[in-house]
């Protein structure tokens, strides 16, 4: 796995931690425990309702699109859609707050962002309209007169957030994985696997270079990233199996799951318990993220187009869509300072992103695993050359970022 980080990961047993405390994350915090109705204000805090349907069409309706600034309560029901399993608010392409794996009929779910004021969209992709404009009204803070290098830093404290947040959603993805491993229902684990996936692939460039207490940097028994996310092409023998594809092998190749495969389920829980641990330790510089988003794509091309990342699911497009919407919110959070500095880079980099998001979203499947299309053999012969000619276009300009924010 490539780094994107050249910050050194401190060393750490698993002994020493304790229970795992939940990370706090603005955009994804939980709300309450009742549905709110229209946006109005209650107290210091405004409540919107977004309800997912299908009659005749997959919908997304937002209950208000405009509120004041201050805290802002999401609450998010599906009652009949099938093809949106997720809900974003978006600004300026960065995620602010989401909820995935939204399948219908399940209680409402809630997530609270403190907003000022400014433009916003709520993202459902999937939907008819997947884009609808939120307006949040008061003082708009003024940066007009800020540095690059001031909106650069800015930009990194923000991405840190989502970094923190991306990991304490796996962690809870990845237990409720074990959770139907133990209680060997296969087909509720396939889809577990399936929507625990994108949270590793969003940030594994800013996250790979732990190495626990008493291990060699060498050595993979040490190593979390790959006792998390090693496949069966890096195979250490001397380590033997373990993490996701590990599991992955035994749903989907064997069928079963085994007392091996609840074992393995277990480690893998307590591996990225441990990740969730040791991530909000980070300390970003903007060339990390530029570094990063790259090293995200350069894993599209290496393992996701061949389909060597889930030999066993064939979910690597949940992978591919995953690695470019990490690459695409590391950009989005420099992209203040980066305009400043070189606008027309800047420009070409989102126009590629778009571009690509718009050719990922053309292999969504509503009853996919995970939302995508299977990457199988035929999907592969006839599609991986014009995926990766769209990644490539993107690579070139964003090859780029690097230089371009250190030396802002």
């Amino acid at each position: 796995m490539p780094l994107g980080k050249t910050t050194v990961r401190p060393l750490i047993t698993l002994g020493a931690l304790g229970a795992v405390t939940a990370l706090a994350l603005t955009g994804c915090a939980s709300g309450p425990s009742s549905a709110a109705g229209d946006a109005s204000a209650s107290g210091k805090v405004a409540r919107v309702t977004i309800t997912l349907t299908n009659d005749g069409s997959d919908a997304c309706a937002v209950s208000s699109t405009k509120v004041p600034a201050g805290p802002v309560t999401f609450t998010v029901k599906n009652e009949s859609s099938t093809a949106i399993t997720e809900v974003e608010l978006l600004q300026d392409q960065r995620i602010l707050g989401e909820k995935e794996n939204l399948a219908p009929g399940l209680d409402p779910v809630h997530f609270t962002a403190t907003l000022s004021g400014g433009k916003y969209q709520v993202y459902c992709p999937g939907a008819t309209t997947e884009l609808t404009d939120f307006t949040v009204t008061g003082k708009v803070a003024d940066t007009a007169n800020s540095s690059a290098a001031t909106l650069l830093a800015d930009g990194t404290k923000g991405y840190a957030t989502y970094v923190d947040g991306q990991v304490t959603d796996m962690v809870t993805a990845v237990e409720q994985l074990q959770a139907d491993v133990d209680k060997g229902d296969v087909d509720a684990a396939k889809t577990d696997y399936a929507n625990a996936r994108p949270y590793y692939e969003h940030i594994e460039s800013d996250v790979d270079g732990f190495v626990k207490k008493g291990f060699k940097a060498t050595d993979n028994a040490g190593n979390l990233d790959y006792l998390i996310d090693m496949r069966a092409s890096n195979l250490d023998d001397a380590v033997g199996w373990s993490g996701f594809h590990a599991v992955e092998k035994d749903l989907f190749q064997a069928g079963e799951i085994t007392a091996s495969t609840k074992k393995t389920a277990a480690r893998l829980t307590e591996n990225v318990r441990l990740l969730a641990k040791l991530v909000p330790t980070l300390d970003y510089k903007p060339e990390d993220l530029a570094n990063g988003a790259a090293g995200l794509l350069e894993e599209v091309q290496s393992n996701k187009i061949t389909g060597e990342e889930e030999a066993y699911s064939h979910i690597d497009l949940v992978d591919l869509a995953a690695n470019v919407e990490g690459a695409r919110q590391a950009f989005a959070y420099l992209k203040p300072g980066l305009t400043k500095t070189d606008p027309t880079l800047t420009q070409q980099i989102a126009k590629q992103f778009d571009a690509t998001n718009s050719l990922m979203d053309s292999y969504r499947d509503a009853d996919g695993l995970g939302g995508f299309k299977p990457w199988d053999e035929s999907l592969r012969r006839s599609d991986a050359n014009a995926i990766s000619q769209q990644v490539q276009a993107l690579q070139d300009p964003l090859s780029r970022l690097a230089e371009k924010v250190a030396t802002a």
